[in-house]
């Protein structure tokens, strides 16, 4: 585990080093190790229970604890790294709600932190290691884990090679399908440990697949409830244009998430206040399905009107967003703005339970309660606080 970790690790120092150290460190020593168990057993079956540390004497046995115990401290740190990664991604692709996401580096972009993710996996690894009767539990969980990933990620290979790639699917077959019988009976093998504490890994997956899905689910409805109030952004510029409110110096950056509507903040600001800045920007953050974004594609401006100005700043799953940034990127396009003398507008929603929703009942309340533990846009896309002004709504799921 401690080798393959190391190989994991050493992703961030480029392919080259990645080669070298499995070549030379990581695929010797695995094959030393499980040859070496192999061999054991077949020389001694009573040695079932435990052939790692019976491989070695007795005068071995505490360092090799030792060592253990360490390449377990370097898995662990894999297996974080790989937890936040993971979900930034789902944030960015809008699979659960906004986390707070703290950089660590300010030379690499993917050196990240995500506190609300660490705390459930110290819980996790707490209340595994208090509720494992014996080291037999936590192998078996660990067994499943594995030949369900090996699976799964065979099958969304099979998926990308075919309709991505574009391969006839009896060459997918060709090579997927005798890679998947294997996986399908080392997977059914494990499968017969699920009493044993296999069940454990399929909980966890469970309970991480209704959250995406009540999610996605209750943002869609969300979406379609919301946008029965809007309008069309071309639609109120005619109209104010035609009857033009009073205008106020300066520049208002309105967040949307969709470009051809006006959005909530706007129409309410004109509603209660019945102002308009000299000049408005309609910001939207599209998150594609690609890692990063080229800098040369990352802006794209188009001039609604005299006071409006639309901005789509396109970002990879794997990239934060930033407004200040944004802004920066815009200068570039000659779209001047002073962030000092502009406002941000943002719509605070208070979401409401409906007799009328589409969720069931207990996916209501926990879309309200994933919504409600959600970090604050101004924090999450840095947007300085004292220029921000948001505006409250109230949303039905």
């Amino acid at each position: 585990t401690g080798a393959e970790a190391l190989y994991a690790d050493l992703g961030h120092f480029g392919r080259k080093p990645i080669r070298l150290a499995w070549l030379w460190v990581v695929q010797p020593a695995l094959i030393l190790n499980y040859f070496g168990q192999g061999a054991l057993l077949l020389s001694n079956p009573q040695l079932i229970e435990n052939p790692f540390y019976r491989l070695y004497p007795g005068w071995a046995l505490i360092p090799m604890v030792i060592l253990a115990t360490v390449a377990t401290v370097i898995a662990s740190q894999a297996v974080i790294t790989g937890a936040f990664s993971f979900t930034r991604q789902a944030i960015q692709l809008g699979l659960i709600p906004r986390l707070e996401i703290r950089h660590t580096s300010e030379s690499v972009a993917g050196q990240i932190s995500l506190p609300r993710v660490t705390q459930p996996l110290l819980a996790g690894v707490l209340i595994a290691v208090l509720l494992s009767q014996s080291p037999s539990t936590l192998a078996a969980a660990y067994g499943l884990a594995v030949t369900a990933t090996m699976v799964i990620d065979s099958l969304m290979a099979i998926l990308v090679i075919w309709l991505c790639w574009k391969w006839s699917i009896w060459k997918v077959g060709l090579i997927f399908v005798p890679l998947l019988l294997i996986e399908l009976v080392f997977f059914s093998a494990n499968a017969l440990k699920i009493p044993d504490g296999g069940w454990a890994p399929l909980a966890i997956g469970a309970a991480i697949c209704v959250i995406v899905y009540t999610w996605i689910r209750g943002t869609k409805t969300l979406a379609r409830a919301t946008r029965k109030n809007e309008a069309e952004l071309d639609w109120l510029v005619r109209k104010l244009d035609a009857k033009p409110p009073h205008r106020v110096p300066g520049t208002a950056v309105f967040l949307t998430g969709d470009p051809t509507t006006a959005p909530t903040s706007l129409m309410h600001n004109l509603k209660h206040n019945r102002v308009l800045h000299e000049r408005n920007i309609i910001l939207t953050i599209k998150t594609g399905d690609v890692p990063r974004v080229q800098r040369h594609e990352r802006i794209q401006i188009e001039k609604v009107a005299d006071t409006f100005i639309r901005v789509i700043a396109h970002y990879g799953f794997m990239e934060t967003p930033s407004v200040p940034k944004i802004i920066e990127h815009c200068r570039r396009k000659d779209l001047n703005i002073d962030i000092a003398a502009t406002s941000f507008f943002l719509s605070r929603r208070s979401l409401k339970t409906t007799i009328k929703s589409e969720l069931p009942r207990w996916q209501e309340r926990l879309f309200m309660w994933l919504a409600g533990r959600a970090e604050d846009a101004t924090e999450y896309f840095r947007i300085p606080s004292d220029r921000v002004v948001e505006v409250g709504t109230q949303g039905m799921v």
